[in-house]
């Protein structure tokens, strides 16, 4: 299965912190799935939890289809 550019995150949140990220978000001139994604990644970093970067995974991806790919071919071949 390959990596998505994003995906959708359903959650159930109280009324008062949705307010709160919609307030912060407005004030960095941000959307509210922004700036949550912003507030994700500062937590893992001070936490040191590594977010590998997106393209990382495209490329990994990539290295595992050509892999699959030339399997494949020396079994036909």
């Amino acid at each position: 299965m390959s990596p998505k550019k994003t995906v959708t995150l359903n959650l159930r949140i109280d009324p008062i912190l949705k307010e709160a990220a919609r307030e912060a978000a407005m004030r960095e001139q941000r959307s509210v799935a922004n700036m949550i994604q912003v507030l994700i990644r500062r937590h893992c970093e001070a936490v040191g939890i590594s977010i590998p970067d997106q393209q990382l995974l495209f490329d990994e991806n990539d290295d595992e289809r050509e892999d699959t790919e030339s399997a494949r071919g020396r079994r036909r071949g």
